[in-house]
Protein backbone atom coordinates (compact mmCIF):
# COMPACT_ATOMS: atom_id res chain seq x y z
CA UNK A 1 0.00 0.00 0.00
CA UNK A 2 2.90 2.41 0.60
CA UNK A 3 3.95 1.99 -3.17
CA UNK A 4 1.24 3.51 -4.20
CA UNK A 5 1.22 6.19 -1.64
CA UNK A 6 4.53 7.11 -2.41
CA UNK A 7 5.00 6.84 -6.04
CA UNK A 8 0.87 7.44 -7.04
CA UNK A 9 1.37 9.95 -9.50
CA UNK A 10 4.56 8.56 -10.69
CA UNK A 11 3.33 4.92 -11.26
CA UNK A 12 0.41 6.54 -13.34
CA UNK A 13 1.96 9.12 -15.72
CA UNK A 14 4.21 5.57 -16.41
CA UNK A 15 0.65 3.36 -16.68
CA UNK A 16 -0.54 6.16 -19.08
CA UNK A 17 2.63 5.67 -21.40
CA UNK A 18 2.99 1.81 -21.51
CA UNK A 19 -1.34 2.26 -21.96
CA UNK A 20 -0.86 4.43 -25.04
CA UNK A 21 2.32 2.01 -26.57
CA UNK A 22 0.22 -0.72 -26.00
CA UNK A 23 -2.79 1.20 -28.03
CA UNK A 24 -0.44 1.78 -30.41
CA UNK A 25 0.39 -1.41 -31.08
CA UNK A 26 -3.07 -2.67 -31.26
CA UNK A 27 -3.17 0.19 -34.07
CA UNK A 28 0.02 -1.01 -36.39
CA UNK A 29 -0.53 -4.81 -36.13
CA UNK A 30 -4.76 -5.48 -35.02
CA UNK A 31 -6.27 -2.26 -36.94
CA UNK A 32 -3.73 -3.01 -39.50
CA UNK A 33 -5.12 -6.48 -39.98
CA UNK A 34 -8.51 -5.45 -39.95
CA UNK A 35 -8.08 -3.16 -42.97
CA UNK A 36 -5.73 -5.34 -45.14
CA UNK A 37 -8.05 -7.10 -47.23
CA UNK A 38 -9.70 -2.85 -47.91
CA UNK A 39 -6.36 -1.73 -48.88
CA UNK A 40 -4.69 -5.25 -50.78
CA UNK A 41 -7.51 -5.51 -52.61
CA UNK A 42 -7.21 -1.24 -54.01
CA UNK A 43 -11.18 -0.95 -52.51
CA UNK A 44 -9.43 1.87 -50.40
CA UNK A 45 -5.99 4.07 -50.15
CA UNK A 46 -3.49 3.60 -47.03
CA UNK A 47 -5.16 7.15 -46.85
CA UNK A 48 -8.48 6.50 -46.75
CA UNK A 49 -8.03 3.71 -44.63
CA UNK A 50 -6.97 5.54 -41.94
CA UNK A 51 -9.82 7.85 -42.17
CA UNK A 52 -12.21 5.36 -42.17
CA UNK A 53 -10.35 3.48 -39.23
CA UNK A 54 -10.15 7.02 -37.36
CA UNK A 55 -13.96 7.29 -37.43
CA UNK A 56 -15.35 3.64 -36.90
CA UNK A 57 -12.78 2.55 -34.54
CA UNK A 58 -13.09 5.69 -32.53
CA UNK A 59 -17.10 5.48 -32.82
CA UNK A 60 -16.87 2.17 -32.11
CA UNK A 61 -14.42 2.77 -28.94
CA UNK A 62 -16.49 5.48 -27.66
CA UNK A 63 -20.58 4.56 -28.45
CA UNK A 64 -19.78 0.67 -27.37
CA UNK A 65 -16.70 0.22 -25.95
CA UNK A 66 -17.60 -0.35 -22.92
CA UNK A 67 -18.36 1.72 -19.65
CA UNK A 68 -17.11 -1.21 -17.46
CA UNK A 69 -14.46 -3.79 -18.42
CA UNK A 70 -12.89 -7.08 -17.14
CA UNK A 71 -9.27 -5.58 -16.77
CA UNK A 72 -8.34 -9.36 -15.85
CA UNK A 73 -8.76 -10.78 -19.59
CA UNK A 74 -10.82 -13.84 -19.44
CA UNK A 75 -10.49 -14.41 -15.64
CA UNK A 76 -7.31 -15.54 -16.54
CA UNK A 77 -5.81 -14.50 -13.15
CA UNK A 78 -7.70 -14.51 -9.50
CA UNK A 79 -7.26 -10.63 -8.67
CA UNK A 80 -8.60 -11.86 -4.99
CA UNK A 81 -4.96 -13.10 -4.32
CA UNK A 82 -2.47 -10.34 -5.76
CA UNK A 83 -1.88 -7.61 -3.66
CA UNK A 84 -3.02 -4.32 -5.27
CA UNK A 85 1.01 -2.58 -5.38
CA UNK A 86 1.86 -6.05 -7.18
CA UNK A 87 -1.39 -5.74 -9.25
CA UNK A 88 -0.47 -1.99 -10.59
CA UNK A 89 3.17 -3.45 -11.18
CA UNK A 90 1.82 -6.30 -12.83
CA UNK A 91 -0.72 -4.69 -14.90
CA UNK A 92 1.99 -1.81 -15.83
CA UNK A 93 4.72 -4.78 -16.87
CA UNK A 94 2.18 -6.75 -18.89
CA UNK A 95 1.09 -3.40 -21.00
CA UNK A 96 4.52 -3.02 -22.14
CA UNK A 97 5.39 -6.68 -22.81
CA UNK A 98 2.02 -7.04 -24.68
CA UNK A 99 2.89 -3.58 -26.49
CA UNK A 100 6.57 -4.62 -26.73
CA UNK A 101 5.35 -7.81 -28.52
CA UNK A 102 3.03 -6.32 -30.84
CA UNK A 103 5.90 -3.73 -32.04
CA UNK A 104 8.86 -6.82 -32.68
CA UNK A 105 5.56 -8.46 -34.73
CA UNK A 106 4.37 -5.30 -36.69
CA UNK A 107 8.57 -4.68 -37.49
CA UNK A 108 8.05 -8.25 -39.17
CA UNK A 109 4.92 -8.44 -40.65
CA UNK A 110 3.43 -10.67 -38.69
CA UNK A 111 -0.95 -10.23 -38.14
CA UNK A 112 -0.64 -11.42 -34.15
CA UNK A 113 -3.72 -11.11 -31.55
CA UNK A 114 -3.34 -8.26 -29.19
CA UNK A 115 -5.92 -10.33 -27.12
CA UNK A 116 -3.58 -13.64 -27.05
CA UNK A 117 -0.47 -10.61 -26.30
CA UNK A 118 -2.02 -9.58 -23.00
CA UNK A 119 -3.08 -12.79 -21.83
CA UNK A 120 0.18 -14.31 -22.26
CA UNK A 121 1.55 -11.10 -20.21
CA UNK A 122 -0.69 -10.86 -17.63
CA UNK A 123 0.08 -14.92 -16.99
CA UNK A 124 3.73 -14.37 -16.76
CA UNK A 125 3.38 -11.56 -14.06
CA UNK A 126 0.50 -13.56 -12.04
CA UNK A 127 2.50 -17.44 -12.56
CA UNK A 128 6.06 -15.63 -11.70
CA UNK A 129 5.70 -13.04 -9.84
CA UNK A 130 3.08 -13.92 -7.38
CA UNK A 131 1.73 -17.56 -7.60
CA UNK A 132 0.95 -20.50 -10.14
CA UNK A 133 -2.05 -20.31 -7.95
CA UNK A 134 -3.01 -17.40 -9.14
CA UNK A 135 -3.74 -18.41 -12.44
CA UNK A 136 -6.99 -20.26 -13.56
CA UNK A 137 -5.11 -22.73 -15.61
CA UNK A 138 -8.20 -24.59 -17.23
CA UNK A 139 -8.76 -21.70 -19.06
CA UNK A 140 -5.98 -21.78 -21.05
CA UNK A 141 -7.30 -24.50 -23.20
CA UNK A 142 -9.67 -22.95 -24.92
CA UNK A 143 -7.60 -19.82 -25.92
CA UNK A 144 -4.90 -22.81 -27.83
CA UNK A 145 -7.86 -24.57 -29.05
CA UNK A 146 -8.98 -21.22 -30.46
CA UNK A 147 -5.96 -21.35 -32.63
CA UNK A 148 -6.68 -23.75 -34.70
CA UNK A 149 -10.81 -23.66 -34.71
CA UNK A 150 -11.20 -20.26 -35.79
CA UNK A 151 -9.03 -19.58 -38.65
CA UNK A 152 -10.46 -23.28 -39.95
CA UNK A 153 -14.10 -21.75 -39.33
CA UNK A 154 -13.38 -18.53 -40.96
CA UNK A 155 -11.24 -20.22 -44.01
CA UNK A 156 -14.69 -22.53 -44.74
CA UNK A 157 -17.06 -19.56 -44.62
CA UNK A 158 -14.62 -17.48 -47.01
CA UNK A 159 -13.98 -20.32 -49.44
CA UNK A 160 -18.29 -20.96 -49.17
CA UNK A 161 -18.52 -17.09 -50.14
CA UNK A 162 -15.80 -16.87 -52.76
CA UNK A 163 -17.56 -20.16 -54.72
CA UNK A 164 -21.07 -18.17 -54.38
CA UNK A 165 -19.04 -15.50 -55.99
CA UNK A 166 -17.87 -17.28 -58.72
CA UNK A 167 -21.02 -19.33 -59.20
CA UNK A 168 -23.59 -16.15 -59.30
CA UNK A 169 -21.30 -13.75 -60.74
CA UNK A 170 -18.04 -14.27 -62.24
CA UNK A 171 -18.76 -17.68 -64.57
CA UNK A 172 -21.71 -15.97 -65.54
CA UNK A 173 -22.28 -14.65 -69.41
CA UNK A 174 -23.32 -11.48 -68.15
CA UNK A 175 -21.07 -10.44 -64.96
CA UNK A 176 -21.73 -7.29 -64.44
CA UNK A 177 -25.38 -7.74 -64.66
CA UNK A 178 -25.33 -10.37 -62.18
CA UNK A 179 -22.71 -8.39 -59.85
CA UNK A 180 -25.75 -5.41 -59.44
CA UNK A 181 -28.03 -7.79 -59.39
CA UNK A 182 -26.39 -10.22 -56.80
CA UNK A 183 -24.23 -7.49 -54.05
CA UNK A 184 -27.04 -5.87 -52.78
CA UNK A 185 -28.08 -9.35 -51.33
CA UNK A 186 -24.24 -9.99 -50.09
CA UNK A 187 -24.74 -6.01 -48.18
CA UNK A 188 -27.69 -6.97 -46.82
CA UNK A 189 -25.54 -10.17 -45.32
CA UNK A 190 -22.18 -7.86 -44.42
CA UNK A 191 -24.51 -5.38 -43.02
CA UNK A 192 -26.66 -8.15 -41.18
CA UNK A 193 -23.71 -10.06 -39.70
CA UNK A 194 -21.62 -6.85 -38.40
CA UNK A 195 -24.51 -5.04 -36.85
CA UNK A 196 -25.83 -8.71 -34.93
CA UNK A 197 -22.01 -8.67 -33.68
CA UNK A 198 -22.02 -5.38 -32.61
CA UNK A 199 -25.68 -5.10 -30.80
CA UNK A 200 -25.12 -8.56 -29.05
CA UNK A 201 -21.28 -7.81 -28.04
CA UNK A 202 -20.85 -4.58 -27.94
CA UNK A 203 -24.35 -2.52 -26.54
CA UNK A 204 -23.40 -4.72 -22.93
CA UNK A 205 -21.24 -2.89 -22.26
CA UNK A 206 -23.13 0.12 -22.53
CA UNK A 207 -26.17 -1.68 -20.25
CA UNK A 208 -27.85 -1.74 -23.04
CA UNK A 209 -29.22 -5.69 -22.62
CA UNK A 210 -31.19 -6.98 -25.83
CA UNK A 211 -32.18 -10.45 -26.22
CA UNK A 212 -31.43 -12.52 -29.02
CA UNK A 213 -34.70 -12.41 -31.01
CA UNK A 214 -34.30 -8.07 -30.73
CA UNK A 215 -30.70 -8.87 -31.72
CA UNK A 216 -31.68 -10.02 -34.80
CA UNK A 217 -34.77 -7.57 -35.28
CA UNK A 218 -32.71 -4.74 -35.02
CA UNK A 219 -29.88 -6.07 -37.56
CA UNK A 220 -32.01 -7.09 -40.00
CA UNK A 221 -33.36 -3.64 -40.19
CA UNK A 222 -29.73 -2.05 -40.16
CA UNK A 223 -28.97 -5.05 -43.29
CA UNK A 224 -32.24 -3.95 -45.08
CA UNK A 225 -30.98 -0.03 -45.24
CA UNK A 226 -27.56 -0.88 -45.88
CA UNK A 227 -28.88 -3.03 -49.05
CA UNK A 228 -30.90 0.17 -49.95
CA UNK A 229 -28.06 2.08 -49.98
CA UNK A 230 -25.83 -0.36 -52.03
CA UNK A 231 -28.21 -0.04 -54.46
CA UNK A 232 -29.22 3.34 -54.94
CA UNK A 233 -24.57 3.76 -55.05
CA UNK A 234 -24.81 0.84 -57.73
CA UNK A 235 -26.84 2.49 -59.78
CA UNK A 236 -24.17 4.95 -60.62
CA UNK A 237 -21.66 2.30 -61.98
CA UNK A 238 -21.59 1.59 -65.48
CA UNK A 239 -19.74 -0.57 -67.71
CA UNK A 240 -16.29 0.25 -68.16
CA UNK A 241 -15.74 -1.26 -72.20
CA UNK A 242 -12.20 -0.15 -72.09
CA UNK A 243 -11.12 -1.24 -68.56
CA UNK A 244 -12.89 -4.57 -69.30
CA UNK A 245 -10.12 -5.27 -72.18
CA UNK A 246 -7.76 -5.17 -69.94
CA UNK A 247 -9.38 -6.78 -67.53
CA UNK A 248 -12.17 -9.02 -68.22
CA UNK A 249 -13.88 -7.86 -64.81
CA UNK A 250 -12.60 -4.86 -64.05
CA UNK A 251 -16.47 -3.52 -64.53
CA UNK A 252 -17.77 -6.42 -61.60
CA UNK A 253 -14.69 -5.45 -59.27
CA UNK A 254 -15.83 -1.77 -59.30
CA UNK A 255 -18.93 -3.03 -58.07
CA UNK A 256 -17.56 -5.01 -55.38
CA UNK A 257 -15.35 -2.00 -54.41
CA UNK A 258 -18.59 -0.07 -53.16
CA UNK A 259 -18.89 -3.41 -50.91
CA UNK A 260 -15.72 -3.19 -49.97
CA UNK A 261 -16.37 0.20 -48.39
CA UNK A 262 -19.04 -0.81 -46.12
CA UNK A 263 -17.18 -3.76 -44.66
CA UNK A 264 -13.96 -1.59 -43.64
CA UNK A 265 -16.36 0.74 -42.11
CA UNK A 266 -18.42 -2.44 -40.54
CA UNK A 267 -15.02 -3.88 -39.37
CA UNK A 268 -13.77 -0.84 -38.15
CA UNK A 269 -16.49 -0.18 -36.17
CA UNK A 270 -17.21 -3.97 -34.68
CA UNK A 271 -13.37 -3.94 -33.55
CA UNK A 272 -13.34 -1.01 -31.87
CA UNK A 273 -16.24 -1.39 -30.05
CA UNK A 274 -15.28 -5.15 -29.28
CA UNK A 275 -11.21 -4.71 -29.13
CA UNK A 276 -9.99 -1.50 -28.57
CA UNK A 277 -11.79 -1.37 -24.49
CA UNK A 278 -9.64 -4.32 -24.11
CA UNK A 279 -6.60 -2.87 -25.12
CA UNK A 280 -6.85 -0.15 -22.58
CA UNK A 281 -8.78 -2.31 -19.57
CA UNK A 282 -5.05 -2.65 -17.83
CA UNK A 283 -4.56 1.14 -17.56
CA UNK A 284 -8.16 1.43 -16.36
CA UNK A 285 -7.12 -1.47 -13.30
CA UNK A 286 -4.20 0.66 -12.78
CA UNK A 287 -6.28 4.36 -12.83
CA UNK A 288 -8.79 2.11 -10.63
CA UNK A 289 -6.78 1.10 -7.80
CA UNK A 290 -4.30 4.26 -7.52
CA UNK A 291 -7.25 6.33 -7.61
CA UNK A 292 -8.88 4.35 -4.72
CA UNK A 293 -5.31 4.36 -2.67
CA UNK A 294 -5.81 0.58 -3.24
CA UNK A 295 -8.79 -0.89 -2.72
CA UNK A 296 -8.59 -4.65 -3.56
CA UNK A 297 -12.22 -4.80 -5.34
CA UNK A 298 -11.47 -2.15 -7.89
CA UNK A 299 -8.90 -4.23 -9.36
CA UNK A 300 -11.34 -7.30 -10.68
CA UNK A 301 -13.26 -4.73 -12.06
CA UNK A 302 -12.66 -1.18 -13.17
CA UNK A 303 -15.12 1.65 -15.24
CA UNK A 304 -12.79 2.72 -17.85
CA UNK A 305 -12.98 6.86 -17.56
CA UNK A 306 -13.64 8.68 -20.35
CA UNK A 307 -10.23 9.75 -20.87
CA UNK A 308 -8.57 6.52 -20.83
CA UNK A 309 -10.68 5.62 -23.59
CA UNK A 310 -9.43 8.62 -25.63
CA UNK A 311 -5.87 7.99 -25.19
CA UNK A 312 -6.32 4.35 -26.54
CA UNK A 313 -8.40 5.75 -29.53
CA UNK A 314 -5.96 8.22 -30.05
CA UNK A 315 -2.58 5.59 -29.50
CA UNK A 316 -4.65 3.31 -32.24
CA UNK A 317 -5.29 6.00 -34.75
CA UNK A 318 -1.73 6.93 -34.71
CA UNK A 319 -0.17 3.50 -34.72
CA UNK A 320 -2.32 2.71 -37.90
CA UNK A 321 -0.87 5.85 -39.25
CA UNK A 322 2.74 5.62 -38.67
CA UNK A 323 3.42 1.89 -38.63
CA UNK A 324 0.48 0.00 -40.07
CA UNK A 325 1.66 -0.67 -43.19
CA UNK A 326 3.77 -3.27 -42.85
CA UNK A 327 0.86 -5.88 -41.90
CA UNK A 328 -1.27 -4.54 -44.12
CA UNK A 329 1.05 -5.35 -46.70
CA UNK A 330 0.87 -8.85 -45.17
CA UNK A 331 -2.33 -9.23 -45.39
CA UNK A 332 -3.53 -7.42 -48.36
CA UNK A 333 -0.96 -8.35 -50.82
CA UNK A 334 1.62 -11.36 -49.47
CA UNK A 335 -0.48 -14.06 -48.40
CA UNK A 336 -2.70 -14.27 -51.71
CA UNK A 337 -3.56 -11.59 -54.46
CA UNK A 338 -6.33 -9.78 -53.48
CA UNK A 339 -9.38 -8.21 -55.32
CA UNK A 340 -12.60 -6.42 -53.98
CA UNK A 341 -14.62 -9.60 -54.43
CA UNK A 342 -12.31 -11.64 -52.79
CA UNK A 343 -11.28 -9.26 -50.10
CA UNK A 344 -15.05 -8.64 -49.36
CA UNK A 345 -15.55 -12.71 -49.13
CA UNK A 346 -12.79 -12.45 -46.23
CA UNK A 347 -14.00 -9.72 -44.57
CA UNK A 348 -17.73 -11.11 -44.22
CA UNK A 349 -16.28 -14.32 -43.37
CA UNK A 350 -14.71 -12.93 -40.15
CA UNK A 351 -17.57 -11.16 -39.57
CA UNK A 352 -19.69 -14.41 -39.37
CA UNK A 353 -17.17 -16.57 -37.59
CA UNK A 354 -16.63 -14.15 -34.33
CA UNK A 355 -20.30 -13.71 -34.46
CA UNK A 356 -21.12 -17.92 -34.12
CA UNK A 357 -18.14 -18.15 -31.97
CA UNK A 358 -19.44 -15.62 -29.49
CA UNK A 359 -22.67 -17.12 -29.50
CA UNK A 360 -20.94 -20.97 -28.58
CA UNK A 361 -18.72 -18.83 -26.16
CA UNK A 362 -15.43 -19.57 -28.07
CA UNK A 363 -12.42 -17.30 -27.57
CA UNK A 364 -11.83 -15.94 -30.52
CA UNK A 365 -8.71 -13.58 -32.21
CA UNK A 366 -10.25 -11.44 -34.99
CA UNK A 367 -6.52 -11.62 -36.49
CA UNK A 368 -6.56 -15.35 -36.79
CA UNK A 369 -10.04 -15.33 -37.78
CA UNK A 370 -9.35 -13.35 -40.56
CA UNK A 371 -6.07 -14.47 -41.47
CA UNK A 372 -7.62 -17.90 -42.26
CA UNK A 373 -10.78 -16.16 -44.23
CA UNK A 374 -7.54 -15.10 -46.54
CA UNK A 375 -6.17 -18.80 -46.39
CA UNK A 376 -9.54 -20.03 -47.07
CA UNK A 377 -9.40 -17.81 -50.28
CA UNK A 378 -6.06 -18.56 -51.93
CA UNK A 379 -7.02 -22.25 -51.35
CA UNK A 380 -10.18 -21.84 -53.16
CA UNK A 381 -7.89 -20.48 -55.81
CA UNK A 382 -6.20 -23.14 -56.12
CA UNK A 383 -2.96 -24.33 -53.15
CA UNK A 384 -0.48 -22.12 -55.58
CA UNK A 385 -1.93 -18.75 -55.06
CA UNK A 386 -1.25 -18.83 -51.82
CA UNK A 387 2.57 -17.76 -50.16
CA UNK A 388 3.59 -20.45 -48.00
CA UNK A 389 6.49 -18.93 -46.71
CA UNK A 390 4.49 -15.83 -45.60
CA UNK A 391 1.82 -18.16 -43.91
CA UNK A 392 4.60 -20.17 -42.37
CA UNK A 393 6.14 -17.64 -40.77
CA UNK A 394 2.41 -16.52 -39.52
CA UNK A 395 1.82 -19.56 -38.07
CA UNK A 396 4.63 -19.64 -36.05
CA UNK A 397 4.03 -15.95 -34.85
CA UNK A 398 0.97 -17.31 -33.73
CA UNK A 399 2.24 -20.02 -31.53
CA UNK A 400 5.16 -17.85 -29.92
CA UNK A 401 2.81 -14.74 -29.32
CA UNK A 402 1.51 -16.10 -25.60
CA UNK A 403 4.94 -17.30 -24.54
CA UNK A 404 6.97 -14.07 -25.56
CA UNK A 405 4.07 -12.16 -24.06
CA UNK A 406 4.95 -13.92 -20.77
CA UNK A 407 8.57 -14.20 -20.96
CA UNK A 408 8.44 -10.22 -21.77
CA UNK A 409 6.14 -10.28 -19.06
CA UNK A 410 8.05 -11.44 -16.10
CA UNK A 411 11.33 -9.70 -17.14
CA UNK A 412 9.31 -5.85 -17.07
CA UNK A 413 7.49 -6.83 -13.91
CA UNK A 414 11.19 -7.84 -12.53
CA UNK A 415 12.87 -4.62 -13.44
CA UNK A 416 9.94 -2.47 -11.82
CA UNK A 417 10.08 -4.55 -8.54
CA UNK A 418 13.36 -3.77 -8.29
CA UNK A 419 13.10 0.44 -8.78
CA UNK A 420 9.94 0.52 -6.60
CA UNK A 421 10.16 -2.00 -4.34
Amino acid sequence: MSLIADYGFVLLILACAFGFFMAWGVGANDVANAMGTSVGSRALTIKQAIIVAMIFEFCGAYLAGGEVTETIKNGIVDAEVIPPDLMVLGMMSALLAAGTWLLIATMKGWPVSTTHSIIGAVIGFAAVGVSADAVHWEAIGPIVASWVVTPMLSGVVAFGLFMSVQKLIINTDHPFENAKRFVPLYMFLTGFMVALMTVTKGLKHVGLHLSSQQGVVIAFGIGLLVALLGVALLSRIKLDVEADKTFHFASVEKVFAVLMIFTACSMAFAHGANDVANAVGPLAAIVGVIESGGAADIAAKSAVPGWVLLLGALGIVIGLATYGYKVIATIGKEITELTPSRGFAAELATATTVVSASAIGLPVSTTHTLVGAVLGIGIARGIGALNLGVVGSIFMSWLITLPAGAFLAIVFFTVLKFIFT
